[in-house]
């Protein structure tokens, strides 16, 4: 897998805006089949930046219903929550 497979989207949310100015975290929406080192090497290579830990956790999708009697369900995904070495950034705006 190359990087741009590997991370698919960065998440923009209140908890994520926090955690980039706070802890210099940013978290991410990587491949499922990704491992932790493939991670760290996509963000650096993409962002241009220094990578001290990545944490993931895979989510479940949430069950969807939408004005029919047969429910879907959403894609599981994985989260990846990186964190940066002090003084690099990622502008996500």
């Amino acid at each position: 897998m190359n990087s741009f497979e590997i991370i698919k989207t960065a998440r923009l949310t209140e908890k994520g805006t926090r955690q980039g100015s706070k802890y210099n975290q940013y978290t991410l929406v990587a491949d499922r089949r990704a491992s932790k080192p493939q991670i760290k090497r996509a963000v650096e290579e993409l962002f241009k930046v220094k990578v001290v830990g990545v944490n993931t956790l895979n989510v479940r999708g949430k069950a969807r219903r939408q004005r029919t009697a047969q429910a879907g369900r959403d894609e599981n995904w994985k989260k990846a929550i990186v964190t940066l070495k002090e003084g690099d950034k990622i502008v996500l705006t």
